[in-house]
């Protein structure tokens, strides 16, 4: 039996709200029992839904919601992924641990410093200066472990008209007989303001993300603003060697290659006996002088 055969009066007010219209029907001398009018009203709203016009929904997919609240990993941590594939952390963000100044016992103090889970190269002022523009006080810092064959991923900043670098297979005993003391020998990935340190203006091989003073990187590199953090890779595996700067591989090189040869006869290592040899050594931050920051610091052994 219907509403208006039970004596029932019943009317439709429609009311619009942006482009949805909604229906109230409204009953008439007598109340109807709670769960009868609440199903009428159910079964008026869903066929409004379904003739009406509807908005697009801005809800989020169970599947998308879920991904969107898995946090991304920060800096000097490692993923569930980098555990299982075989990566460690050469820096914890905290501490000096694992870490010591090129031929000394500790950090030089007063020279390198923890700043927002950093390892940052404090400027050094006015000290006095080798040839090649490197300090004579503080010094470069190296892992306490030595690597071969390896892929190292690190996180490098540096502020206005700054230079550094990351040096690896570096023999400390051939770094100490060749001076400055407590600067290292070994291959480096150049880390340089390109717009305002002098050295860009050497070549493209003395450039951020250059196999510094041997190769210059592609001219698809892509270098970030001062004082944001780049994303650095650098790969070495045998005598062949890559260097990534944010996502883009810049430099490769082979130590067995006549090409690699010829740039080599040309550049300061020529004279230096042994240097082109090494196949391991530690990993060095360089203290050029410079505020420069370092985070995000990881390596993992290749099979």
């Amino acid at each position: 039996m219907t509403a208006r055969a039970r004596g029932i009066g019943v009317g439709r007010i429609a009311r619009r709200v942006g482009s949805r219209t909604f229906v109230e029907v409204i009953y008439h001398r007598r109340m109807l029992r709670p769960a009868a009018g609440l199903l009428i009203l159910a079964l008026a709203l869903v066929a409004l839904a379904c003739s009406g016009t509807s908005e697009p929904s801005t809800e989020v997919a169970p599947a998308e919601a879920s991904a969107a609240t898995i946090p991304d990993v920060g800096p000097n941590t490692l993923s569930a992924d980098e555990v299982a594939e075989g990566w460690t952390l050469l820096f914890d963000g905290q501490t000096f641990d694992g870490w010591r100044g090129l031929g000394r016992e500790e950090v030089p103090a007063g020279h390198w410093t923890i700043e927002d889970g950093a390892i940052k190269k404090i400027d050094s002022g006015v000290v006095p200066l080798a040839p090649d523009g490197q300090p004579l006080e503080g010094g470069d810092i190296m892992t306490v472990e030595t690597y071969d064959d390896f892929e190292l991923r690190f996180q490098w900043k540096v502020a206005p008209g700054a230079n550094s670098g990351i040096k690896y297979n570096v023999s400390e005993a051939m770094s100490i007989e060749t001076p400055p003391a407590h600067a290292a020998l070994g291959f480096e990935f150049q880390v340089l303001d390109d717009d305002l340190h002098p050295d860009a203006l050497n070549g493209p091989n003395r450039t951020a993300g250059a196999l510094y003073d041997l190769l210059g990187p592609t001219d698809q590199k892509l270098l970030r603003s001062v004082g944001e953090f780049n994303d650095s890779r650098i790969v070495f595996d045998g005598p062949r060697g890559e260097h990534w700067l944010n996502g883009v591989k810049v430099v490769e090189f082979d130590l067995e290659s006549a090409d690699f040869a010829a740039h080599y006869a040309a550049s300061k290592y020529d004279p230096i006996p042994g240097f082109a040899d090494r196949r391991a050594g530690h990993i060095v931050l360089q203290d050029h002088g410079n505020d420069v920051w370092f985070r995000d610091i990881k390596m993992r052994t290749l099979p």
